[in-house]
């Protein structure tokens, strides 16, 4: 399930503890929020803080380290599907026909629908959504849901770190004071409100983007992609609605043959 610590990817995984770490060692040695609580409260909220960032750090190594979903076999090289013709005469006539998957040209297997080879990972991904820097991993079938619990988590940290921060700063007579007092509280700040906006703005996309039951590479590359070329832009084959993608999305576990709702969809129309 997971992949060894030592890989790629430890230099991004350190610098994010690091700077996690870093930040909320700031803000406890600084007189913010966290300190100005009744006697009850005084020990009560900070663990909650510390509890919640250890959460979030927690998350980020599960999502960073874990298998994405990699096509590891040929196991699943053909689908049984049922599609329907209509004939000249009308009449719609239900013929078995094997559908062949499409062999990767990189790792040689045979890919599932909507998989993609990752050149960074090496792998064939299973419901490829993107290769994150971030986490030096591909976010894909097995992984995505944990990925926005975890943008969730963080986005809460974040926040309260964002409100921690900014009750911290102290006055001072000068500008020249006042930075020499607040440096590194004016940097952490800086650094919470940059991971606050993009953690923003990835957590909405991803969810609109879920809500519709697509990912970030069939958005983005939808005319290049075989299997959506002949769609219309505003079209999904994998679109049930969006109570029931986000049921399948957060309730679904184990491998989705896409392939029987792709043709079950398409023929359905036709």
């Amino acid at each position: 399930m997971f992949r060894s610590v030592l890989g790629t990817g430890v230099l991004v995984r350190t610098v994010h503890s690091v700077l996690t770490w870093a930040v909320t060692l700031v803000l406890f040695l600084h007189d913010t929020d966290l300190w100005h609580q009744d006697d009850t409260e005084k020990v009560f909220r900070p663990l909650c803080f510390v509890f919640l960032v250890l959460f979030s750090v927690v998350l980020y190594f599960v999502v960073s380290l874990m298998d994405p979903g990699y096509v590891l076999s040929d196991c699943d090289e053909r689908f049984q599907l049922l599609v329907t013709n209509k004939e000249s005469d009308g009449m719609i006539v239900e013929n078995p026909n094997l559908v062949s998957l499409r062999r990767c040209g990189y790792c040689l297997l045979k890919q599932p629908m909507r998989a993609r080879h990752c050149k960074s990972c090496q792998h064939c991904v299973r419901r490829f959504d993107h290769h994150c820097p971030w986490i030096e991993n591909c976010v894909g079938e097995k992984n995505h849901p944990l990925f926005i619990l975890y943008l969730c988590v963080q986005l809460l940290v974040l926040l309260w770190a964002f409100h921690l921060g900014w009750s911290g700063f102290l006055s001072e007579a000068t500008w020249k004071e006042w930075l020499k007092v607040n440096v590194f509280l004016l940097a952490a700040f800086v650094l919470i409100c940059i991971f606050t906006l993009v953690v923003s703005l990835l957590l909405v996309s991803h969810l609109y983007l879920i809500s519709c039951n697509t990912t970030t590479w069939e958005f983005m590359s939808h005319h290049r992609i075989a299997y959506l070329k002949h769609c219309d832009s505003d079209t999904n084959p994998f679109d049930k609605g969006i109570i029931r993608n986000l049921w399948s999305f957060f309730c679904t576990f184990g491998t989705v043959a896409w392939e029987r709702m792709y043709y079950r969809e398409s023929y359905a129309t036709v």
